[in-house]
This record gives structure tokens, sequence and C-alpha cells, in this order.
């Protein structure tokens, strides 16, 4: 039976299988994939829904912008801090706004829906891929997506990048389905498509159609398909679209003079070529941002050689065949590679984060999926030689980690365990902190003592599972191997969110809302010395208004000015002011700031809670 089911996928993925077939290719069955897929799920991104905190900067702003929805029952308007906060779109916060409505003002609620997201986002790689490839590659597409380090470190905060990237492939799915058929059977999927795009420009703006449109239009002119342009629908696909992404875009500028300006053309096109006011964000270096992509898809870049190898080919058959009679497979095949591309290209003419390309790495993963399923049954030596040099390099990462981190262990073994790891880190400054994982380098080993559980884990995930995974293909056990790979990068995350857990004092200001609430009488102020951003987190978790002392800037720039903004922003007069007088009051303050505010208020000023170098202080 099993050896029945691993032929058909093979064939249905247009791959020869061998004669060598194994018990394990029960895990193609459908029960078994999905049991795989909703155990890593479960263990990588559900349990990691709990803890840590909510983080400080946008972790925390965004979730003050979901919490004000559901207190003062504005679902238009986004405030943070009780002021405009006008430069998102509002899919997110909706999302996050109902799940305080059910389950209260918390991280796991924050978090859901981008968990959520993520499942969907690796259950459609597991339905696509089975319907395009076969079973073997929608079951790989689906692993990659879940233990892919980019997937799992840029779900780690309220950010809108996995449910954008699940709205655009899913209308790329339908586009697709819609172009590999005819006739009436076609409208659901044309309707879908323009709902799913209104909901992505809901999501994250007009890129929610520049990167359906951008590929959807080059597919259409390499392939000569634009002439069935009368299947597309596009008067009633245009009425269903504004039906769903208009009324927002109409209230918000309605409620908000002067929206539309900051909204399109500020965050937009300015932010686009690198003129956005105010300047609060920077442009990687080209080769940091074509690299970091290596990271992003780990452990899974190591097999890009041949999906860069497939796609040239494809493109080369096709182009011979002069794109006729194209199938589902060369359907998808093509629009992904064209998708990645897309969205590759426009981050790198403009401004950019390293999140921004996630919507690339669904199909750049879906394309990776069906080229090591292929390679792993033909017996080109190409293949075979790229695949065996993947698992070498992952056993010599793999291994380089492993010692890296036993070699730590070992000169930490005699230090003391440190509940609050950002105690005993040094400010190394390394890429300016605006890099992800730059507070890595800012570890000591006293700070590695109090990380030594999750080393161990990540040392003991690199060192079993590339040795299982390459001894696997050795043996000619595929599918095998590659779910040793998938647990390896399981076992990381595991170990990660455990390392993440430690560094809850030094990402998150939840301690001192804690000691604040514990403290602070209903009258009693809060203010936040610099951008409300530093200690976003506490705000939240305090429910408080807090007033900002020389805060007026970044995001909460533009909304300062409209006639209902709060008089919350204050400078170093109105501090000193307010610190002398005999109302009580709480101040946070961060390390950076520390010495500065200390000499502007004249002496030691009580502290009421202190966290990673963060104060929480107080005039009485």
């Amino acid at each position: 039976m099993s050896t029945t089911i691993a032929q058909s996928d093979l064939l249905a993925a247009g791959v020869q299988p061998t004669l060598h077939h194994h018990s394990h290719d029960r895990f193609l069955r459908p029960r078994w994939q999905w049991a795989w897929v909703i155990a890593i799920w479960l263990v990588v991104y559900f349990a990691a829904l709990f803890t840590p905190a909510l983080l400080d900067d946008a972790d925390g702003t965004h979730a003050q912008a979901a919490r004000w929805m559901i207190e003062h029952h504005d679902f238009v308007t986004l405030h943070v801090d009780g002021v405009r906060y006008l430069e998102k779109a509002p899919l997110p916060y909706w999302l996050s706004a109902a799940g305080y409505k059910i389950f209260g003002f918390n991280a796991f609620a924050t978090h859901l829906p981008l968990a959520l997201a993520t499942l969907l986002t690796a259950l459609l790689a597991l339905f696509w891929g089975r319907r395009a490839y076969g079973g073997r590659v929608g079951f790989y597409a689906a692993l990659m997506v879940l233990t892919a380090v980019g997937e799992f470190l840029f779900t780690r905060y309220l950010i809108p990048e996995v449910i954008i990237s699940l709205l655009l492939s899913a209308a790329l799915y339908c586009f697709a389905r819609a172009m590999s058929r005819s006739g009436e059977g076609t409208a659901k999927f044309w309707y879908a498509i323009y709902a799913l795009m209104a909901l992505a420009v809901l999501a994250k703006g007009l890129i929610g159609v520049v990167f359906f449109v951008g590929p959807a239009f080059l597919y259409l002119a390499i392939t000569g398909e634009w002439r069935r342009w009368r299947e597309f629908r596009m008067l009633r696909g245009a009425l269903l679209f504004f039906a769903i992404a208009a009324p927002w875009h109409v209230l918000a500028g309605l409620r908000s003079p002067g929206f539309y300006w900051f909204y399109f053309y500020n965050e937009h096109y300015l932010r686009f070529i690198g003129q956005r006011i105010p300047k609060d964000y920077n442009k990687l270096p080209w080769y940091l941002y074509w690299s970091l992509h290596l990271v992003w898809l780990f452990p899974w870049s190591l097999f890009l050689p041949l999906a860069v190898i497939k796609v040239w080919h494809k493109f080369k058959s096709l182009h011979h065949h002069r794109f006729r009679q194209l199938d589902f497979k060369s359907r998808t095949t093509l629009l992904c590679a064209l998708q990645a591309i897309t969205v590759l290209v426009f981050f790198a003419v403009s401004t950019n984060q390293e999140y921004y390309t996630f919507p690339a790495y669904f199909p750049i993963l879906l394309i990776t999926a069906y080229s090591l399923a292929e390679a792993e049954w033909v017996k080109r030596r190409f293949a075979r030689r790229s695949i065996n040099s993947a698992y070498l390099v992952l056993l010599a990462v793999g291994a380089a980690i492993s010692c890296s981190l036993i070699a730590g262990l070992w000169s930490s073994r005699h230090l003391p365990y440190i509940s609050d790891v950002g105690t005993a880190m040094v400010q190394r400054g390394v890429g300016n902190y605006t890099l992800s994982m730059s507070q890595f380098f800012d570890l000591t080993g006293s700070a590695f003592a109090g990380l030594r559980l999750p080393a161990l884990l990540a040392a003991l995930a690199f060192l079993i599972g590339p040795i299982a995974g390459f001894t696997l293909r050795l043996r000619k056990r595929p599918l095998a191997a590659t779910l040793a790979v998938a647990l390896t990068a399981t076992g990381f995350f595991v170990a990660a969110h455990l390392a993440l857990d430690r560094f809850e004092p030094f990402l998150t200001s939840i301690q001192l809302a804690r000691a604040f609430n514990a403290t602070a009488k209903p009258s009693d102020p809060l203010l936040v010395y610099g951008d409300q951003s530093h200690a976003s987190s506490l705000i939240f978790y305090s429910g408080r208004q807090a007033l900002l002392v020389n805060g007026k800037s970044t995001s909460l720039l533009w909304g300062s000015h409209y006639p209902d903004a709060p008089h919350i922003f204050l400078d170093d007069q109105d501090l000193v002011t307010r610190w002398r007088g005999a109302q009580r009051i709480f101040l946070f303050v961060d390390q950076d700031d520390h010495d500065k505010v200390v000499a502007l208020l004249g002496g030691a000023p009580r502290v009421i809670a202190e966290s990673s170098g963060k104060e929480l202080l107080s005039n009485q």
C-alpha cells in the first residue's frame, strides 16, 4: 500500500521513482502529514504564545493600538498612547483586538493571529504542493514553512508580514487554479483573488496589490495568456475589492484630515524612495540584504541551488515550447518564481528592513521543496552531489554551532546562574542594534551562565540532527532525512524560545509594569523619558496613558499635530517642575539616559524597580 502511494505521488510530480521504497513512505499518507505539521506547529508556535511578555518597541507599540480599539470602541483610527497612529493598515490590530475581547490583554491574545496565520500558511503549502507536485512535495513545503529561521524569528512580535504572506500566497494559488481552468468553474477563484487582495491591502497597504499584480502581470506577458482577459471578471472583481478595502480608507480619511497625504504619499511613495518624514528607518547594505536570506531560509537555504537550477531549466523549457499547454505544475513554478523575484527586487530598490521580504519566503520554499523532492529520486550526478553537499554543509555548520555552545557551557561552568541576563551583557553595538539578533554579540561569560539549558538543547539539536539527516541520506531514506533536518530546526527553535524567555527582563518592561501597578494610585502619573517605544510594554501592561519627556518623535510625530492630541509631551523643564512638586510621579528611564536624568533631577532618586538597566523611579 505504501509503495503504491509513494509511486503515485512521484508520478504526479513528474518524477520517475526508483525501485527502493521503505516502510517510512507511510508518512506520505495525508493523516501522517497533518499529524507532523500540527505537532511541529504546536511545539514551536503555539507553545511560544504564553511567554515571554510583550516586547518593547514595535511589539508593545502595536499592542497598544489594538488595546485602544477595544477600550475606546474605535476600530477606524489607530492610537498609540492616546495619539493618532496613522501609518499602519488596520487588519492585524483588528485580529489582536478580537483576541483581547476573548482572552484579555496579554501576549497570548496579541500573537495568536500570527501563530494561526503561520499554521494556515503551512497548510496552504501542504495542500498546494500536493495538488501541483504530489504528496511528498506538499509535505516538504509545509515542513519548510514551519522550520525556516525567518518564519520563526519574524513571528515573535506583532508585525503583519506573516498575515500578508498568507493572503498573497493564497491569492497566487487561486490565480494558478483559475488559469488552469476555464468557464464558469473559475468564478470562485477570481472572486477569491479580489477579496484576498483587498484583505492584503488592509493588512499592509498597497503592496497587497503590487505583490500580486506584479507577478501576475509578468506571467501573463511571458505566457501570452493575457488574451484571456475576458475571463478575469475585472468589473465585478473591482467592485468586490473596493467593497472590502475602501470603507476603512474612506472613514479614516474623513476622521483624520491629511490622512491620505500621510498614509499614501508619505508612508508609501516617500518611504519607497527613502524620503519619508520622519526618517526613523534604514536600508540594509546590498550584501547584507541578499546574503541574510541564507539565514532567514536556513536550513532550507542549503538546497537553494537546486531551486535556482530548477527554475532556470523550467523557464528554458517553457520558452522552447512557447508556453503552450501549461499545466498546473508549470504554472505554479512560474508564478512562485515571479512572485519571489518581484518581492526581492522591489525591496532591493526601496528602503527595507530585514523582514520586509517575508512574502517571498513561501514561493521560494515551495519551489525548493519541489526541487528537493525531485532531485532525491533522479540519478543525475549534479542533483545527487548538490543534496549530499547540502547535508555536509549542515553537518559542518551544526558541528561548529555545537562546539561553540559546548565551549561556552564549559567556560561558564563555575559562574553563578543569573536570572536577569541583561545585567551581565555589554554594549558592543554591532549593527547599531538595527539588525535582528544584534544583542547576541553582547553576551558575556556571565550572561551565558543564565542560558545553560537553551544552549545545551541547541547544541544537542545541531549535533544529533545533522548527523541523523546525513546518515539517513546515505542509507537512501530521503524522506526521513528531510524530516531530520526539520526536527533539527524544531529543536533549535525550542531552545531559542527558552533563551528568549531568559532575555525577558532585557527585552520587555513587564517587571516594571508589575511594580507600578502594585505601587501607584490611579491618580499617580506615569512618565517615560524618551520615545514611548522604549517602554511600550510598560504602557500596555499598566493600562495607563504615559506622559512623554522629549518623546515627540518618530511614530507619534504626525499624530501630535492634531487638535485632539492629548497633552502628554513634556520637556526637561516640565519634568523638573513635576518632580519637585507635591504630587507623586513615576518615571521610566532606560540605561542610555540614566546619567543624564539623574543629573537633571539633582540627586539620587528613589528606585521602585529595575530590570536589565531600565529603572522605574519615583520622587517620593
